[in-house]
């Protein structure tokens, strides 16, 4: 009874803390001379750089300008950039002291001259009311927003990542973050105001940090500037690390440790027994013979209803991930086994061929 016990108050802290907090709809503002400048960073992202910018083109809200920051690509980044009739800029020699993705940002800041500002991942997708609607929250709400995006998927391996995406809005939408001054933001999708920005010395403030969307985020808090989450559904998604298992474990493994720093301990504890419970659940098959595997087996498939009901605002998952939840909760420990070994052992993370210390936060 007492594993029961764990595996229902796991489930019922996991509705505690997840928040539906999707983006506002408003049909009552005018968008009158908005200025808008779209900055994306990319480093080998030929496979997803056209979805994003054909995007981007079919919006209802036209962005003032397109920036997109070639990282030293190896494949046809820049290529597939120019031929979108984008603004395409070569990312300068990485210099002391900046991390690359903080350095690509920086520089197409330094191009950009609209009065707002979004920062977007390669990998992101935008329905075509999207920019309108992030605009029109923003204006509405002030300050700092993020998305954290619904995850499209289109095979087994990568929706492996259910755990991490699920654990990913607890974290940016629990409400133990609302008044967290060390507030983070989601990085694949940020829009904030050039004097905002600026006033927090933007990406140079952050230029050694590794995790920049979150260091952001929290030097924007600080500066009693306000930070808002949402969720992507119906709106904002992304197709994560569809290049392979390698970077799709590079990819959760370099923030997965250390992008727990930054949270409130409500946060931290409920999530905390979520993941018990869970792990707890996950082992039924190794007790069925006992009087532990009823109790664990029930603890599994409360859990299975719950994914069933969060992935719905999530991701594409498909019905037959959540009922096989043991193997994202495998890969969930792998990773996170992984990050640990990364930053305790090696004292760096890997990504995109680079390495960056984990200690003195500069790249190799």
């Amino acid at each position: 009874m007492a594993l029961l016990v764990i595996c229902f108050l796991g489930c019922l802290s996991g509705f505690l803390i997840f928040r539906r907090q999707v983006i506002p709809r408003s049909t009552d503002q005018a968008l009158n001379e908005v200025k808008l400048s779209i900055i994306i960073p990319a480093r080998n992202e030929a496979d997803n750089l056209p979805h994003l910018l054909h995007a981007l083109k079919i919006q209802t809200l036209e962005p003032y300008e397109i920036i997109v920051v070639d990282d030293f690509s190896e494949d046809n980044t820049k290529e597939f950039a120019e031929h979108y009739g984008v603004t395409v800029i070569s990312n300068p020699k990485l210099p002391d002291g900046w991390t690359g993705k903080n350095w690509a940002v920086w520089n197409g800041y330094s191009h950009a001259n609209g009065d707002l500002i979004a920062f977007l991942d390669a990998d992101i997708r935008f329905a075509p009311r999207a920019l309108e609607c992030l605009v029109k929250a923003r204006n509405k709400l002030g300050g700092v927003l993020s998305i954290v995006p619904y995850h499209y998927t289109e095979n087994l391996r990568e929706r492996l990542a259910l755990i991490f995406n699920v654990l990913g809005v607890f974290a940016f939408t629990s409400p133990f973050e609302k008044n967290n001054n060390q507030k983070g933001l989601y990085g694949s999708c940020i829009l904030t105001t050039r004097e905002d920005y600026e006033s927090i010395k933007g990406h140079e403030g952050i230029k050694s940090e590794m995790l920049d969307d979150l260091n952001l985020g929290a030097t924007y808090a600080r500066a009693g500037i306000p930070v808002n989450n949402f969720i992507g559904y119906g709106l904002v998604s992304f197709r994560m690390y569809p290049q392979g298992l390698k970077s799709q474990i590079q990819g959760f493994g370099k923030g997965a440790v250390l992008g727990t720093s930054k949270l409130k301990a409500g946060t931290l504890t409920l999530t905390a027994i979520w993941a018990i419970g869970l792990v707890l659940s996950a082992t039924f098959p190794f007790f069925l013979s006992t009087s532990w595997g009823i109790p664990l087996l029930i603890g599994y498939l409360l859990y299975m209803a719950q994914l069933f009901y969060f992935v719905k605002y999530v991701g594409i998952f498909g019905i037959v991930t959540p009922v096989i939840h043991i193997v994202s909760t495998l890969f969930f420990i792998m990773v996170m086994l992984y990050s640990m070994y990364q930053v305790v052992f090696l004292g760096h993370v890997a990504w995109k061929g680079r390495h960056v210390k984990v200690g003195s936060r500069r790249e190799q």
